[in-house]
């Protein structure tokens, strides 16, 4: 019986003109494009220098401002007015002005993130300039930083692993609540109501062919990190399976529930893009859960996507085995079987 349900989702999803596309071309746009776009790396900063000393140190420092990859350097201005007239009129984005000795930076902060970012890049190299002055060598050769796990510094590798979840969740969530919701619609639901199919046979046959689906296109997305980025899993790709299967079982759950109290599919959408919203933005994807107010940061411990995503940079950066990574697994199976018996038991089935 089971076997037979599963072919007819099958057969439902292949005669969609629509699904069969976005299921191929989903993780191709994803690992081809949002790298890209989602980097919070800030760079291209408009600075505007204002030097009135002219010695040597000082024009030094204005050429360790021209050179670096971070700034796009808007010349040399005659005053301090002057260049405050260019940040006012979005010209420029951070001053730097050297004036008897010393060093002033004034930044635009209105976008407070390329504000700050680009006073601290500024003051870095302030800084490197004075040791350089000073002849601290001795000083700087004593120090040194060493980089763990992602040795480049490359934001795409901080963000390949956390796309898994988005995959995962517009396969796992939304398809399987749109599903049901659309037969409820049509009326063929009411066909699968008078048959003797148990509530858990019809919700298990709803939920794993979004299930091998989903496995399908985390495969499809970390053959395409490697050829497209050069970026492969460090840990056993066992536990990246692993970790997908288990928000998969969460998101596809998650999906019915909605679907089950849900009588339009626009009602579906909304609700389930409301709680999707949520489920990412206080997760971790883009900031550190640190950052985060401490009443907000209580809810961390219930997001499913904070568990995963935790989990698969472990996994995928930093190599762990299932010992780094066991209090999270537990929780993702928590979760999920804890939502899939809601799932069973909230859908109305009239024999």
């Amino acid at each position: 019986m089971l076997k037979h349900l599963i072919i007819k989702e099958f057969l439902q999803i292949r005669r969609n003109s629509f699904l069969p596309r976005l299921i191929v071309m989903f993780p191709i746009m994803i690992m081809c494009i949002m790298p890209w776009v989602m980097n919070q790396e800030v760079k291209n900063i408009r600075v505007v220098v204002v030097d009135t000393d002219h010695t040597p140190s000082s024009q030094r420092l204005v050429h360790q401002v021209e050179a670096s990859r971070y700034f796009i350097f808007q010349g040399q201005a005659p005053s301090y007015r002057e260049a405050m007239r260019q940040i006012e009129h979005s010209q420029a984005d951070v001053i730097l002005e050297v004036h008897d000795g010393q060093v002033l930076i004034a930044a635009n902060a209105v976008n407070g993130t390329k504000g700050a970012m680009g006073s601290a890049y500024l003051s870095q190299i302030v800084m490197n300039s004075k040791t350089s002055e000073q002849s601290l060598s001795s000083l700087a050769s004593a120090s040194s930083v060493l980089t763990l796990y992602n040795k480049e510094q490359s934001y795409k590798r901080f963000m390949i692993p956390a796309l898994l979840a988005i995959v995962v969740m517009l396969m796992c969530g939304f398809l399987p609540a749109l599903n049901i919701v659309s037969e409820k619609e049509s009326g063929t639901i009411e066909q699968m109501n008078v048959t003797p199919v148990s509530k858990f046979s019809f919700i298990l046959a709803k939920l794993i062919p979004y299930w091998l689906i989903a496995l399908f296109v985390i495969s499809v997305c970390l053959l395409l990190s490697w050829l497209i980025y050069g970026i492969t899993c460090q840990g056993p790709l066992l536990l990246v399976y692993l970790l997908a299967m288990l928000l998969a079982l969460f998101f596809s759950s998650f999906g019915l529930i909605i679907s089950n109290y849900s009588e339009t599919l626009r009602q579906a959408i909304f609700v389930m893009w409301f709680f999707v919203v949520c489920l990412l933005l206080l997760s971790g994807l883009f900031t550190p859960v640190r950052s985060m107010p401490d009443w907000s940061y209580l809810t961390t411990y219930v997001n499913p996507m904070h568990y995963f995503i935790d989990a698969i940079r472990t996994v995928f950066l930093r190599g762990g085995g299932i010992s780094s990574i066991a209090h999270q697994v537990l929780a993702l199976a928590l979760i999920g079987l804890t939502m899939s018996v809601w799932a069973v038991q909230s859908y109305k089935k009239n024999n």
